[in-house]
């Protein structure tokens, strides 16, 4: 007998006009945001607080990509002294691990009193919305990791596609890759069911459908809701899935040598989906990925070949290059680190989900093939 799985999603998401309204829940309470210093200038910060009637606001605006250690120990010991009732992340996936951090500590000092957490996702990329994941760097170290707890899920998601709406093209397409990322291994990975499929598969109908009509104009509101809405599926599938090495090896290289996680994930996606796909589930499953977005799938071999094509396609036409060199990296340095990326993402958490139990010699040879 297989042992038992479970999916509880616990996030309530909120999407659709008006959705801010949903803040009037707070009034008069003490709300501590987290964010960075660009949406406290873009307006986006006041749109949230003109929504926040009657409350007591502090922002705390320091959120940088990859949060370091001493970041989050900031904010936290800032909010803390401020004792919120509720803590709200405005941003992308940085500002809202930050939050994810911050709340954990902010909890602990709080002596047993619940503190609500809402995310307001400002890129199509992450899920962090919906997940129990947070990536926190620790650059003392050259290291950046997950933290994954049921703790960190957020209770309020709101998604507002007008909140996404001026990303530049390059970011449209590097978080638009990143939720491809997750929900391609979210269908390949150990803790994968039909449940979570559901999720994952939708998120991929979505991303190939509207990601390139993103790209090519941001003001597409009909594409930036649906990718709004994929990376938030997306999200829901991959906390309960699991991920895989895609993310492990793109977390050790962005610890390492600071290159974009999204970007990182779509140089590595076509190397990972041919070595996982020597294990034949896995196989399986790529190629059914390959059907439902509409390829010619006449095998499962030409099923997993046909949707490497499309990813390699995405990727030349985002002016994604196909490896570490052609993404300007520090060769001399990976040259010199690559040993320790290997251990470091072995070591990783989305490691253990991954479909084939790579070795860190299987890792360090593709992270041989990415350099390029």
């Amino acid at each position: 007998m297989t042992r038992y799985q479970s999916f509880h999603p616990r996030t309530e998401i909120v999407f659709g006009p008006g959705l801010l309204d949903r803040l009037h829940a707070y009034r008069g309470q003490k709300v501590g945001i987290v964010t960075d210093a660009f949406m406290a200038q873009s307006g986006a910060l006041d749109r949230v607080k003109a929504s926040l009637k009657g409350c007591d606001v502090l922002v705390f605006d320091e959120a940088i990509p990859e949060p370091p250690l001493d970041t989050v120990s900031r904010g936290a010991r800032l909010l803390a002294d401020f004792g919120p009732d509720v803590i709200l992340a405005l941003g992308g996936g940085s500002p809202i691990d930050a939050g994810k951090a911050i709340l954990a500590i902010v909890r602990q000092m709080a002596e047993g009193r619940y503190i609500p957490f809402v995310a307001i996702p400002t890129t199509s990329g992450t899920g962090s919305e919906v997940t129990s994941f947070a990536v926190i760097s620790d650059p003392a170290n050259g290291r950046k990791f997950p933290l994954i707890s049921e703790e960190l899920v957020p209770d309020v998601a709101l998604l507002d596609p007008e909140f996404v709406r001026t990303a530049p093209p390059k970011v449209t397409a590097d978080t638009g890759m990143d939720v491809i990322t997750h929900a391609i291994e979210a269908v390949v990975a150990t803790g994968a069911n039909h449940f979570t499929d559901a999720f994952a598969e939708k998120a991929l109908a979505l991303a190939f459908a509207f990601l390139p009509r993103c790209f090519a104009n941001g003001d597409d509101i009909e594409a930036r809701d649906a990718m709004h809405q994929a990376s938030c599926l997306a999200g829901l599938a991959f906390s309960a899935a699991g991920l895989g090495i895609n993310h492990s090896l793109a977390h050790a290289l962005g610890g390492r040598l600071h290159v974009v996680h999204g970007r990182v994930n779509a140089v590595l996606m076509p190397l990972v989906i041919a070595w996982n796909a020597e294990e034949p589930e896995a196989a399986e499953r790529y190629a059914r990925i390959a059907r439902l977005i509409g390829l010619d799938v006449p095998s499962t071999r030409a099923g997993v070949g046909a949707l490497i094509h499309e990813i390699q396609g995405l990727n030349a036409r985002f002016g994604i290059p196909s490896s570490l060199r052609g993404l300007g990296t520090d060769m001399e340095e990976f040259s010199h680190a690559r040993s320790q990326i290997a251990a470091a993402a072995l070591a990783d958490a989305c490691t253990t989900s991954n479909p084939r139990k790579p070795s860190q010699a299987d890792l360090d040879a593709l992270l041989m093939q990415v350099g390029g």
